[in-house]
């Protein structure tokens, strides 16, 4: 989240000397994006975070495409994905493309016996179940049902949960991930009438400092690989930072709908974006208010983006049947709308207690055979059934 932020104990001056109680120097860090050209952050460590005591043999940990080309809408129940107690274990990608790999999760167990560290993507983890905290060199986070989670691109992680019943809907951008250009004004600051501001978004609270020696796993993912790294001190060892790059929550229950006389189209829920796609939360909000209104959606044609619908709780008033963790896939080429008889049943409708997370990236997107174990295979029919 571009706006600037510190924590700890920092220098008066950047790139000046900074020391210890006992007279040793903290290690100052650039962490910097698209070079030194965009947001950075300076952190300062207990430790220089180069010190490296062994690298693993690396695996792979790519999505593969059992069907890279698609002209059906399709559906598949994420909530079929069994929890796995491994956090990256329980990853299961569904749907990808250059730009964006999406995944569902159900993870048991915290990670508590190594870190993560995606070198490749940023990550937006929506939570769909399950709380806890998220832990980094910057701080911690403490998440619920309904938040998202930004983690940038080459941020050490741990999550820990306080219990099993864990379900994640994940996104991985192989671009940053940033507020649509639209709510912000010329300084990067959320304008009047955005759907969210900046007290909204939860920051990172610096509450210790791990000054710590041994031997600490890190899995670092790269070009689609896991490469295990043992680091000679704990990763979160700062006692300080300040800048514009650094993890965030936002709940998607403080999303403020924006609603109109007729029916407002999708980009009104657009919520955060990538390159060659965006994230749009669908929040409970009050119908259209013109006398004639019909609130159900009408049938509009996908012709420049594949849409993803995640649904999340409520009632949809555009589908007959709708199960929670369930994915919808409207392919580019083909048109889409609701349900027949939804639209005259709609009428009159004054709210909707819908919640849902919409992707839609403007490229293809191929599908796992993971995700064709969980699809409901009559799901095209459903428009004539």
């Amino acid at each position: 989240m571009p706006f600037y932020h510190k924590q700890g104990n920092i220098p008066e001056k950047r790139h000046t000397q900074f020391r210890k109680p006992d007279g040793s120097l903290y290690a100052e860090e650039l962490v910097s994006t698209e070079g030194f050209s965009s947001i950075y952050s300076l952190v300062y460590h207990c430790h220089p975070p180069t010190l490296v005591k062994q690298i693993g043999e690396p695996y792979p940990m790519a999505p593969q495409a059992a069907l890279k080309k698609n002209l059906q809408n399709r559906s598949f129940l994420t909530f079929k994905t069994k929890p796995v107690d491994d956090y990256l274990a329980s990853r299961v990608y569904t749907l990808f493309n250059s730009d964006v790999y999406l995944s569902s999760a159900a993870p048991k167990k915290s990670m508590n016996d190594y870190f993560f560290k995606n070198a490749d993507a940023d990550e937006v983890i929506f939570v769909h179940e399950g709380s806890g905290k998220l832990i980094t060199l910057y701080g911690e986070i403490n998440f619920e049902y309904g938040d998202y989670l930004v983690i940038p691109r080459g941020i050490i992680y741990q999550i820990t949960f306080n219990d099993e019943n864990n379900r994640l809907f994940i996104t991985e951008s192989f671009s940053p991930i940033r507020p649509p250009k639209r709510y912000l004004n010329s300084f990067g600051q959320f304008l009047e009438h955005s759907p969210y501001c900046e007290r909204d978004i939860k920051l990172p609270v610096l509450k210790e400092t791990h000054d710590e020696v041994g031997s600490f796993k890190v899995l670092i993912k790269k070009q689609d690989t896991i490469f295990p790294y043992t680091y000679a001190t704990h990763p979160f060892d700062a006692i300080g930072w300040d800048g514009y790059q650094y993890p965030y929550g936002f709940s998607i229950h403080n999303y403020e709908p924006i609603t109109g006389r007729v029916h407002m189209p999708p980009p009104i829920h657009q919520t955060f974006e990538g390159h060659n796609f965006v994230i749009c939360s669908f929040v409970p909000r009050l119908y259209d208010y013109h006398p004639l209104s019909i609130p159900a959606p009408y049938n509009h044609s996908n012709v420049d983006s594949d849409e993803v619908l995640y649904y999340v709780d409520g009632d949809f008033m555009s589908r007959k049947h709708v199960e929670r963790g369930m994915i919808s896939l409207h392919p580019k080429g083909i048109p889409h709308g609701p349900h027949p008889g939804t639209v005259e049943k709609s009428i009159g409708k004054t709210e909707t207690k819908e919640l849902a997370v919409m992707i839609d990236p403007f490229y293809p997107l191929q599908i796992t055979q993971a995700a064709l174990d969980m699809e409901d295979p009559h799901y095209y029919k459903s428009w004539v059934e």
